[in-house]
C-alpha cells in the first residue's frame, strides 16, 4: 500500500511540473446558432488592444501565420474567405502574454522530497490566444476558442512559434461545432451532421 501512495505522489508530482507545460484548450458555443448558415468568413476589424508584449505587438510573422493557421482551418471546415462587406461571419483574435509563477510544494505536503525539501518556485510566460467568430448580421459571438500555455523559448524562435500556432489553432477548431450540411441525392435531399 505504502508502493500505491508513493507512486501517487511520483505522479502528481510530475503532474504538478508539466502544468505549465501543457496547452490548454477550450470554447464555448452560442445556444441555438445553426452553423449550416455561415458560409463565409473574413477578418473583422483589428481593435486598439495591444498584445501586452511588444514581441508580438511588432511581429509581423505572428499575425500572419496565426491568420493563415485559422483560415487554413476553416476552409477544411466549408468556410471561404469572401470578398469585403459580404462575409457572413467575421473572426477577431486577441492575443496576450502573462507572467505566471508556480509554487510546486506537493511533494514536500506528500513527505516525498527532492533535495532538501523546499518548495520550488516556477516562473513562466504564459501565452494566450482567443479566436471570436462573430455573425457578421447581428455582430453576436456565436463561437469563442481560447488557447493557453507556456511560450518560454517560443517568442524569438519562429520555427517553434509556427508549430504552436498550428498546434493551438488545431486544437481550438477540434472544438468548432460540425454544421448540419446538405447531402444531395437523386430525388432528395437531406441534413446530415457534417464531417
Amino acid at each position: 500500500m505504502r508502493r500505491l501512495g508513493e507512486l501517487a505522489t511520483l505522479t502528481l508530482s510530475a503532474l504538478a511540473l508539466a502544468g505549465c507545460a501543457t496547452m490548454n484548450v477550450s470554447s464555448h458555443v452560442e445556444r441555438g446558432v445553426n452553423f449550416a448558415q455561415y458560409r463565409s468568413f473574413d477578418w473583422g476589424p483589428a481593435d486598439a488592444l495591444p498584445t501586452g508584449d511588444p514581441r508580438l505587438d511588432r511581429n509581423p510573422f505572428f499575425k500572419d501565420h496565426l491568420e493563415g493557421a485559422v483560415e487554413k482551418q476553416l476552409a477544411t471546415r466549408g468556410l471561404e474567405r469572401a470578398r469585403a462587406g459580404t462575409a457572413d461571419v467575421l473572426i477577431h483574435y486577441h492575443a496576450n502574454i502573462t507572467q505566471r509563477f508556480e509554487v510546486n510544494g506537493v511533494d514536500r505536503d506528500r513527505g516525498y522530497c527532492y533535495d532538501d525539501c523546499q518548495p520550488r518556485l516556477i516562473e513562466y510566460e504564459e501565452g494566450t490566444i482567443v479566436l471570436d467568430l462573430v455573425d457578421a448580421h447581428t455582430n453576436r459571438v456565436i463561437w469563442r476558442g481560447w488557447a493557453q500555455e507556456s511560450v518560454d523559448k517560443v517568442i524569438d524562435n519562429q520555427d517553434r512559434m509556427e508549430r504552436q500556432i498550428n498546434q493551438a489553432v488545431t486544437k481550438m477548431m477540434d472544438r468548432f461545432p460540425k454544421p448540419l450540411v446538405r447531402v444531395t441525392r437523386p430525388g432528395e435531399g437531406k441534413l446530415q451532421a457534417g464531417s
